[in-house]
């Protein structure tokens, strides 16, 4: 799994090493995922932390070599690396027509980029075997482009459209037990938008977060764990007429028409 030491993939590591699985986190800060690792007092047997850059695919090939000789085999690819630049926000100070170039540019590199280079580096390897599993993580902003996040609405709406790509790439050149799947995930708070949707000092919700839930019917911000059955489906033989599909995993607000 790339990106898997923030609150949401640390989330899905940990519950798939509870079920059982063996699991690589490929991060560009190792000493991360080793620590999660120790945290989480997993078997070293059972879980490895392998340095690697998302955007560099000498790294990223370099990671499947590593991989490989830990497990033996790779059954699925969880691409989870992504994320958002401040910089390529809008706001009353940074109006969209002054967003920097390299922002931009950042937030569609780790966010497409990184979501494509390791899908042809894992996706050749499953290929080669005629079976895995690619699963990517979206967005709401994908569905319907959120206000002011212009350059990750761009990349996950991207990251959409390569999934199902992908899927029929896969399943028609290579093999049909090759599945391509994404989850978007609804608002969940993590450690790049807490402060977007709730204040700092007093925790209660910000005129952006009560948006949200008043968008949202199921009337909260989802928790990590919300996601894990959702991930375990897709990446099981129990979705193995699934592919090229993108899941809301959002309490109803991709659904809802606001009346």
């Amino acid at each position: 799994m790339t990106g898997g030491t923030g609150v949401l993939g640390r989330t899905i590591v940990e519950a798939l090493l509870t079920w059982g699985a063996k699991v690589a986190i490929l991060s560009r800060k190792k000493e991360k995922a080793t620590q999660l690792f120790q945290d989480l007092h997993v078997d070293a047997s059972r879980a490895v932390a392998v340095e690697c850059d998302v955007l560099d695919l000498k790294s990223v090939n370099a990671s499947l070599g590593t991989v490989l000789k830990s497990f033996g085999s790779i059954d699925g690819l969880i691409n989870g690396a992504g994320g958002n630049d401040p910089r390529a926000t809008t706001n009353p100070q940074q109006p969209f027509f002054q967003l920097p170039e390299e922002a931009l540019r950042y937030v569609m590199d780790l966010n497409v980029l990184g979501t494509i280079l390791p899908s042809q580096v894992y996706g050749r390897y499953f290929a080669e075997r005629k079976e895995g599993v690619i699963l990517n993580i979206s967005s709401m902003s994908a569905f319907q482009p959120l206000t002011r996040v212009v350059g990750y609405s761009a990349a996950k709406a991207a990251i959409s459209n390569f999934t199902q790509w992908l899927a029929i790439h896969m399943a028609q050149e290579y093999s049909p037990n090759i599945r391509v799947n994404a989850i978007a995930p609804g608002f969940f708070l993590t450690e790049q938008n807490r402060f977007l949707l709730t204040e700092r000092e007093t925790g209660a919700l910000t005129p952006r977060g009560k948006k949200i839930i008043e968008h949202t019917p199921l009337g909260r911000f989802g928790e990590p764990e919300d996601l894990v059955t959702t991930v375990a489906w897709l990446l099981s033989p129990g979705s193995k007429f699934v592919t090229g599909i993108v899941v809301p995993v959002d309490g109803g607000f991709s659904a809802f028409a606001g009346v």
